[in-house]
């Protein structure tokens, strides 16, 4: 009798342990690729945070991510109402000389997209839709208050869309993960599991693509390894008081930063502007005197090493093996070289949806649409396919052949091409399939 009592509830919290590590594995891969997503770089910006009642709130960023102005158009109203939109937009570009107008995906985005396509700018600008999942969240957390403390939410809102476009990583850091909305049950799992596991991906998507520790947030330099909150402060205090880093040696200098820090964190903070080359690249600094070293054998410079693939070529790497560097990190270092400070994300591709879908009451079973997976799970893939509700690739409807885990065909943030199976307009659910499409 106590026997059977004590055995089941072993079980259950088995299997309950189970489910949370699956559903927080999930979670993790669907973050990894979030937060990896291709960047638009340093480019100016115009972000648009659409609104009906309220109206669309509009910020431009320089290519650093600073805002620089922001203004208020309605949508809906009057026709003079309009054409002032219009006008705003059109003196904001001839100020500003914008790349790129990213606009947010929330309530009107497709309304405000088509808007702004009809506005004749005077030179090609790209328009992109940005997922804004989370922007609300960060834009009333203490964090924006701390970074914008004089702005409203909605102007905060709209800068967080932008920043968003140029480099998601920098961006998305500053918002508590499970507010992004790529998970499976994630409110009902074990609560320390998850923000350790989400934790450690964020550490090290940050680490591998490295941080420019004069431009970076605290909250970015935070996640570098090594760092943590107190000591992100004091960089950013030393950053204010003495300006910009010209070397990594500059961090021995601010209290708190002790050698062991140092040798863990500086391979991962790059400084784009550094005397030393090797500053700007991901070599640690414990390994500088064997780049040093190969200089000074093939004597030449180490920018020479760097800018020069035939005397790149003439290393025999495996010479310099020592008790502490083995032949693996030496490739590395090769690498590096190659390329300093290169970013590890795939170069963006613009993408806009169907422009003659915006609303459910539009689709059609067997439409071909384009779409971007907005969260995978263990049963399928949700999908953007632009009518203000994702639709879902079950499954069974991912490949024409047998899947058994969705994150071997789709991953967060891919751009596809889908078949619409059905549409249930009242209980507004979209079945979508890939089967037939070149995966």
């Amino acid at each position: 009798r106590f026997l059977s009592l004590s055995l089941e509830n072993e079980y259950r919290l088995e299997l309950k342990k189970r489910a949370d590590e699956a559903a927080a594995k999930i979670f993790a891969d669907n973050l990894k690729n979030l937060l990896m997503a291709s960047p638009l770089g340093n480019k100016s910006v115009i972000a648009i945070d659409p609104g009906l009642r309220t109206g669309c709130k509009t910020g431009v960023l320089d290519p650093q991510g600073k805002p620089l102005v922001n203004k208020t158009f309605m949508l809906v109203g009057s026709q003079e109402e309009k054409l002032e939109a219009g006008r705003i937009l059109l003196k904001l570009f001839e100020t500003y000389k914008p790349e790129v107008i990213a606009i947010g995906n929330g309530t009107a985005s497709r309304e405000t997209e088509e808007f702004v396509r009809t506005i004749k700018f005077p030179q090609k600008i790209h328009i992109v839709v940005v997922n804004e999942s989370g922007a609300s969240i960060y834009s009333a957390s203490d964090v924006a208050r701390e970074e914008f403390p004089d702005q409203d939410v909605t102007v905060r809102g709209a800068v967080s869309i932008g920043r968003r476009l140029m480099d998601p990583l920098a961006e998305l850091v500053k918002i508590d993960p499970k507010s992004i909305g790529v998970g499976q049950y994630q409110h009902d799992v074990d609560q320390n599991l998850i923000k350790n596991v989400l934790d450690d991906i964020v550490v090290s998507c940050v680490n591998q693509v490295g941080v420019e520790i004069n431009t970076a947030s605290k909250q970015l330099l935070t996640y570098v390894s090594g760092i943590g909150p107190s000591r992100a402060q004091a960089i950013i205090n030393f950053r204010n008081h003495h300006g910009a880093f010209s070397s990594r040696e500059q961090l021995k200098n601010i209290p708190g930063i002790t050698s062991k820090t140092y040798e863990q964190a500086a391979g991962f903070l790059r400084i784009a502007n550094a005397l030393n080359p090797l500053d700007r690249s991901s070599v640690h600094p414990e390994a500088y005197f064997i780049v040093d070293k190969i200089a000074g054998d093939l004597e030449c410079t180490v920018s020479d090493l760097i800018n020069n693939d035939q005397v790149r070529n003439k290393i025999n790497f495996a010479k310099y093996v020592t008790d502490t560097i083995g032949l693996p990190t030496l490739m590395d270092i090769k690498n590096e070289l190659a390329k300093p400070g290169r970013d590890p994300r795939e170069p963006l591709q613009l993408f806009s949806f169907d422009e003659k879908v915006r609303h459910m009451e539009d689709l059609r079973p067997g439409m071909r649409l384009t779409g971007v997976v907005t969260n995978v799970t263990a049963f399928g893939a949700f999908v953007d396919i632009g009518v203000h509700q994702d639709g879902l690739v079950h499954i069974s409807q991912l490949s024409d052949r047998f899947v058994k885990n969705p994150h071997d065909v789709v991953k967060v943030h891919q751009q596809l091409v889908v078949t619409v199976l059905e549409i249930d307009l009242q209980r507004k659910r979209i079945a979508l399939s890939l089967k037939g499409e070149k995966s």
